[in-house]
């Protein structure tokens, strides 16, 4: 495993749209690992590929857990959302946006097929903070960042 760079705002390649995966092998498998380390290595609790400079549809979410447990790593190849449900509106941040924090409207539940890392799909349900992290990730695969849907406070 290594540490990758992280892409920073600015870069064109964060704005690109995330070409499918279609090979489901080691070069894959190791990208991921990869992504995980970078992920942890900057305390984060997501990452895409776009992230680290490939233009792939591959997401890793840590997802929240009880207190005192671990939470579970979730790696999502070629997602899609399938279904959006209530809203929620919460302060976000990103890796590759260092320093921006700001309010962004999310749904409250989505619904998720992927590929795991074998090319085995899967469809699953997520809600609240959970929510957030799988579709702040999703989004970095079509280029959208996260304060592209910052909420505007009527002043």
């Amino acid at each position: 495993m290594a540490i990758r760079d992280i892409v920073k705002d600015g870069e064109p390649l964060l704005r690109k749209k995330s070409r499918p995966v279609d090979k489901f092998d080691g070069k894959l498998h190791a990208l991921l690992d990869d992504m995980l380390e970078t992920m942890r290595m900057a305390d984060g609790v997501g990452i895409a590929a776009p992230q680290v400079g490939i233009l792939r549809q591959a997401v890793i979410c840590e997802l929240a857990a009880p207190e005192g447990e671990e939470g579970e790593i979730l790696e999502m190849i070629n997602p899609v959302i399938l279904k959006k449900s209530g809203k929620q509106i919460g302060t976000e941040g990103c890796l590759s946006v260092p320093g921006k924090r700001c309010e962004v409207l999310r749904p409250a539940r989505i619904t998720v097929r992927f590929q795991d890392r074998n090319g085995e799909e899967i469809t699953r349900d997520f809600e609240d903070f959970n929510a957030v992290v799988a579709s702040h990730e999703i989004d970095h695969l079509s280029g959208v960042l996260f304060y592209d849907k910052e909420v505007k406070s009527k002043k």
